[in-house]
């Protein structure tokens, strides 16, 4: 099976202006297949949230290639991207007076008239995708009047109402309580696996994401490892996460441990 989304070479960070660029990760090499739910894990500032947004073409990338579907990233056309990828960022809304099914429906975009017109499909679409976060309760109201963790789960929803090929996903579970990071993740997983699609998401819940992904990427300095929660396991790639002298990594249970 040919590779949706391909990493080659790559370094990300910041262009600078007048002096040299400021590269947070370099040589990245990775590739994802339909199907695969994929997590970016780190400590705080690795650069994971940058490596997302330069994924999605928000930012560009300092050095090597980001291929979608064989295709370099940057030859891809706005309208192309947006029919290839949905990208839920961490970046606050520029109006929340929409409802919550006005604001899904915003997925719909790159498919609508200029007009913007929902034809009967798109509306489907969208009931699905909030049936599918579970947001029929709330479809009515106004993205405003939401707890942080319900806007999320809209965003969310947003994303799978775009119907996109690859979904990448900024730190999706933060406003959620641990009922609701399970139920987001698994819910993500079982979309990934029974529409074929693929999921990357960035997030702080180590543990969860072992637990549940199908690939992980730990990005560390000074070098990066990709591949399945066991490999990882196997070959100690988590034990230098964290400063051994305040939490450890067992390899029997796969979790972390804090030290006494």
């Amino acid at each position: 099976m040919t590779s949706t989304l391909e990493v080659i070479d790559l370094s990300i960070g910041y262009p600078g202006k007048h002096k040299e660029n400021q590269v947070i990760v370099r040589d990245l090499n990775f590739s994802l297949k339909k199907g695969e739910f994929t997590s970016i894990i780190g400590v705080n500032g690795i650069g994971k949230s940058t490596l997302l947004r330069t994924l999605g073409g928000v930012q560009p990338s300092l050095e090597g290639a980001i291929l979608i579907n064989g295709e370099p990233l940057e030859s891809l056309t706005g309208l192309a991207l947006a029919t290839e990828m949905s990208v839920v960022l961490t970046d606050p809304l520029a109006s929340k007076n929409l409802t919550v099914k006005e604001l899904i429906g915003l997925g719909r975009q790159p498919y609508t008239n200029w007009l913007g017109l929902l034809t009967n499909e798109d509306v489907l679409i969208i009931e699905e995708a909030i049936r599918k976060i579970g947001l029929e309760s709330v479809q009515d109201r106004k993205c405003f009047e939401l707890s942080d963790g319900q806007l999320q789960k809209v965003l969310i929803a947003r994303a799978l109402a775009q119907d996109t090929p690859i979904i990448l996903l900024d730190e999706p579970t933060t406003h959620l309580d641990l009922y609701h990071k399970v139920l987001v993740l698994k819910t993500m997983k079982q979309i990934a696996h029974e529409l074929q699609k693929t999921v990357i998401y960035t997030t702080h819940e180590i543990d969860l994401a072992i637990q549940l992904c199908d690939k992980m990427l730990i990005l560390d300095h000074p070098e990066s490892h990709f591949g399945t929660p066991c490999e990882l396991i196997e070959d100690s790639s988590f034990q230098g996460l964290f400063p051994s002298d305040l939490i450890g990594f067992d390899t029997k249970t796969g979790s972390f441990k804090v030290k006494n």
